[in-house]
């Protein structure tokens, strides 16, 4: 049997699947609070003694950079090595996989009703895809594929790279940002992490005025990024420094997607994953991602044929860690 993981900061998601099953099938699976746990070990112990299975394989993806076969959680203070996993829990194997690695592989599973569509396309049969995820973070990633039925995706930090404004309001957006950043990165602004740093500067160099209803509640917010997100798509009590925000969100978004496109040459499409995208769905129809998307100067008519998909199934990434597991590192072949 084989045991698949989406490791993350604030949940771990995981399954049991049988080696001739499907990877949308789990056998069992459950989410568990990460931060309760001293390590991925003592939290997947857990989890099989619940169960009773005893798998010989394991693949976790996991939110943060792979080095060789360690890796270390973003918002956790966990360090994660295969051998120590396989020692501990008596496994066979164990693979790590970047958490955009493990979604872009949970690309091949995805129905029709797990995607939304922003642009239709054309889509090549055999380009490479590209994956885009704003969540706590800003993840990347792409894939390639081949005439054969199988396809390999690859990691990236693209999310780390420098922030490169398109006009000049995201030039003083830049500027204001580097007043409190020495590294200025996509992630810093396109982001759950983000999202406040826009709004902040709006208020105070835009002059956007911040409710006093919204100001009092903000302050005592845990999740200031949730609380702007869900006053831009509240339509009965309008803040206008909360939909600006939002709609500049989304314009960085498009044009950073698009620069992922180019990159790769993803005519297989563009698909953004993470948290977010799912949960402000209705403000993209309006919104000007498309139009940053496509803003390629003399390339714009490339974009404009790429597929774009917001995924909506949040167990993307455990699918393709399975997907993984069962078509790579336990196949015979």
């Amino acid at each position: 049997m084989l045991i698949a993981g989406d490791v993350g900061g604030t949940k771990t998601n995981l399954g049991i699947y049988e080696l001739t099953g499907e990877a949308n099938r789990p056998v069992v699976e459950a989410t568990l609070p990460s931060a309760q746990y001293d390590s991925l070990e003592s939290l997947v112990s857990e989890f099989l003694k619940s169960t009773g299975f005893k798998p010989e394989y394991a693949v976790f993806g996991v939110a943060g950079p792979i080095m060789g076969s360690r890796a270390t959680i973003t918002n956790l203070h966990w360090i994660i090595e295969e051998d120590q996993i396989k020692k501990e829990l008596g496994l066979k194997t164990v693979r790590l996989l970047n958490d955009l690695q493990a979604i872009a592989y949970g690309i091949a599973e995805l129905e029709e009703e797990d995607l939304f569509t922003l642009n239709q396309g054309s889509n090549t049969t055999y380009g490479p895809i590209a994956v885009i995820a704003p969540g706590t973070g800003l993840g990347e990633a792409y894939i390639t594929r081949s005439t054969s039925s199988r396809h390999v995706a690859h990691a990236s930090e693209g999310g780390h790279a420098d922030f490169g404004p398109t006009d000049a309001l995201e030039i003083r957006l830049l500027s204001y940002m580097l007043e409190h950043y020495e590294h200025v990165s996509y992630e810093r602004i396109c982001s759950g992490i983000g999202i406040p740093n826009i709004y902040s500067f709006l208020r105070e160099k835009e002059s956007y005025e911040e409710p006093a209803w919204f100001s009092s509640r903000l302050s005592s917010a845990a999740d200031k990024t949730a609380m702007i997100i869900s006053a831009a798509l509240d339509t009965t009590t309008p803040c206008e420094l909360c939909s600006k925000t939002l709609n500049l969100f989304l314009s960085i978004l498009g044009s950073e997607a698009g620069n992922l496109a180019l990159k790769v040459m993803a005519t297989g499409g563009v698909y953004l994953g993470g948290g977010i995208p799912p949960k402000v769905i209705s403000a993209f129809p309006g919104s000007p991602f498309m139009k940053s998307f496509t803003k390629k100067g003399r390339l714009s008519h490339v974009l404009e044929q790429i597929p774009v998909h917001v995924i909506l199934n949040p167990k993307a990434a455990l699918t393709g860690a399975a997907l993984f597991g069962l078509e790579y590192l336990c196949s015979p072949e």
